[in-house]
């Protein structure tokens, strides 16, 4: 096999980078706004097919090198889980860009090199299904035919891929903007009592949030909406029943929803974790231990097949090393302008520790459960709960905070070490996908690993900007703000272990909730084959009904698209095509709603887009829903009828 083949390219790493901007961004912004991220993979892989083929020397290898780049840097958006508690708890006024370009970049490389000795073990040789890995090859092998020589049929799925991308885009974008202007609603909500309880149901027009559902699957959307049933149709009515008080409907069924289901909700998602952490703990400690000595047995550079060659551990083991020195420069400048001072270095040294050995086993874990249930459905928000407690108590076992202020820097530095290891844990979850996507298509591992590293470097830089556009347009307090759930989950969790006072009766109901839900999925497994994924029903409980309950219908539209599409002749086609379409739903709103980010900031003015008052609210909240459902109903028609049919062109948008 040649050695001098058309792959790790510059113009591939720039095309990789400009995607960059536009999945990161979006990323970022559905994360603070639900909590949840999306893989770019395929949608870049499409993008990088449909430039690269104006030049005749494409091939690909270098597409899977651009996806590569784009989906690492998108991955690195999921800080966005931790990074705005700083600000959420009064530490950083903004994202002060070098320290938070350090964040991540460091940890980002860290979850490269980590993931990089497992490749071996847990991709090549391994069974494990790579849901996305797997996905994303089928993509970049479609739209390639036969190598050198795309098929005609393969140009024309390629060029229907990108349209599907665009349309979702458009009518997400276009709804998105008619929002803006107050003329639709952008949410549905009902608060009630019952009895002497009270409780509500509400849903968020948002398509963003519906490609979202349709890319988690039906059995993850349907335990978020077990979740919320649990949470708004149980818990809720009973809580604020047990211990009335005066208010209205909307203040008593939502003020108990945060101060104590919320955390029952924390309870589940950590027991979930805890629980799927010990289900893999012996195939993960085999896995690492069985790349560490194939790393040992392997030959010279020369002697390895292309397709079988990785960075040199000695190289990894270097660029591991080297990192935790801009990692020491970073925690040490941060706590030595604080009241902990006194504390830096044996501070500093812990947290340095802490990120290495905790880091190492997150990335095999994540790596793990990645290549076993994907990377969309790999319980990374449970690990950051365990990994800020876990921080925080170490933190106390240094430290006793005499002060307010020491405990609020305590606070601050808990978050700090909590992100560094977030990115760690995020891209090694990415990471084998995507070198699971290289095994399929022959690709080289270092070039890819290679392809990483500038990812995520290239999504360190993109990131600062972006959240420091979000946080000065919506903030993450008042009306108009983004609810960041995680961050303010890992936030209040840091706080509460730290200043001693976190509700841990409720956490320990939640842990109660949580065990029963795994007895019942693991019940479902081993006699009818069905899942209820626990750490699903625990972001139901945990996340607003507003932001979940939109994913739950995305999920059953999904499947009803699948089913619908089934038996026709090409149904492959048409199902590669609806993801795409789910895909650009995300991206258009998201987009849309960084762009008006930057509207916001540059006229100051919370609405600049409103062309109506609050009168014609009343006409808003029954057009919007109307409005919002015939687009949805069309689009998909037209993606199954029109783009995904074999005997018809398709046509352009």
């Amino acid at each position: 096999m040649s050695e001098h083949r058309v792959e790790l390219t510059l113009r591939g790493l720039i095309l990789g980078g400009a995607i960059t901007l536009v999945f990161t961004a979006a990323n970022a912004y559905l994360g603070l706004k639900v909590g949840l991220t999306f893989a770019s993979s395929i949608p870049a892989a499409v993008i990088s097919m449909a430039v690269l083929r104006a030049f005749k020397n494409a091939t690909i290898y270098e597409n899977n090198i651009v996806q590569t780049v784009a989906s690492a840097a998108g991955t690195l958006s999921s800080i966005v889980f931790v990074l705005p508690g700083l600000v959420m708890v009064g530490w950083w006024t903004g994202f002060p860009f070098w320290e938070s370009f350090g964040i991540t970049a460091i940890g980002g490389i860290l979850g490269v090199m980590y993931s990089v000795p497992l490749r071996r073990a847990l991709v090549t040789n391994s069974d494990l299904p790579y849901p996305e890995g797997v996905a994303a090859a089928e993509v970049l092998r479609v739209g390639a035919g036969t190598r050198g020589d795309p098929a005609p049929e393969a140009i024309e799925e390629n060029r229907r891929g990108l349209i599907a991308l665009v349309a979702g885009s458009i009518v997400s974008a276009a709804f998105a903007a008619v929002v803006a202007t107050q003329v639709f609603t952008d949410a549905f909500r009902r608060y009630f009592f019952v009895g002497t309880g009270a409780t509500g149901i509400g849903i968020s027009l948002s398509m963003a949030l519906i490609g979202a559902g349709q890319l988690i699957g039906l059995s993850v959307g349907m335990a978020i909406f077990t979740g919320l049933v649990i949470s708004w149709g149980i818990a809720t009515p009973i809580l604020s029943a047990l211990h009335p008080v005066a208010g209205s409907a909307q203040d008593v069924a939502v003020g108990v929803w945060r101060h104590q289901v919320r955390f029952i909700g924390t309870g589940t998602i950590g027991i979930s974790a805890l629980w799927t952490l010990a289900v893999l703990i012996k195939p993960v400690v085999g896995g690492v231990t069985s790349a560490l000595a194939a790393s040992r047995r392997r030959g010279t550079d020369a002697e390895m097949p292309l397709t079988e060659r990785d960075i040199p551990i000695g190289t990894v083991t270097l660029i591991s090393a080297a990192c935790l020195v801009p990692l020491a420069v970073l925690l040490v400048s941060f706590l030595s302008g604080s009241v902990l001072a006194s504390m830096t270095w044996p501070l500093a040294l812990a947290g340095i520790a802490y990120v290495v050995v905790a880091g190492f086993f997150v990335a095999a874990a994540c790596g793990y459960m990645a290549g076993l249930i994907g990377s969309s459905n790999s319980p990374v928000s449970g690990l950051a709960i365990l990994a800020v407690i876990g921080a925080s108590l170490l933190l106390l076992a240094l430290v006793h905070p005499a002060t307010p202020q020491m405990a609020a820097a305590l606070v601050a530095y808990a978050l700090v070490v909590t992100a560094v290891l977030l990115c760690v844990a995020t891209i090694s979850n990415d990471n084998l996908q995507d070198l699971k996507t290289g095994q399929l298509v022959d690709a080289t591992p270092w070039r890819q690993q290679v392809a990483l590293v500038v990812g995520c470097v290239m999504g360190a830089l993109v990131i600062p900007p972006v959240l420091s556009l979000l946080n000065g347009a919506y903030g993450f307090t008042g009306p108009h703000a983004l609810p960041a759930p995680q961050a303010t989950l890992i936030s209040t969790l840091a706080q509460g272990v730290i200043g001693g006072h976190i509700d841990w009766a409720m956490i320990g109901l939640g842990a109660l909730v949580g065990a029963g839900i795994i007895a019942v999925d693991e019940t479902l497994k081993r006699t009818v084959g069905l899942k209820l994924p626990p750490l699903a029903v625990g972001l139901g409980i945990y996340l607003p009904a507003t932001t979940t309950a939109p994913a739950v219908v995305g999920a059953v539209l999904g499947w009803a698209y699948n089913r619908w599409i089934r038996n026709r002749p090409n149904a492959d086609a048409a199902r590669r095509l609806g993801v795409l379409v789910a895909s650009g739903l995300i991206v258009g709103e998201s987009l849309f709603g960084v762009l008006l980010a930057g509207l916001i900031v540059a006229t100051g003015k919370p609405a600049p887009l409103a062309l109506v008052g609050d009168a014609f609210a009343p006409v808003a909240n029954v057009i919007g829903p109307a409005v919002f459902a015939l687009l949805l109903i069309a689009l998909y028609w037209w993606t199954g009828n029109v783009l995904g049919s074999p005997s018809k062109p398709a046509r352009n948008m």
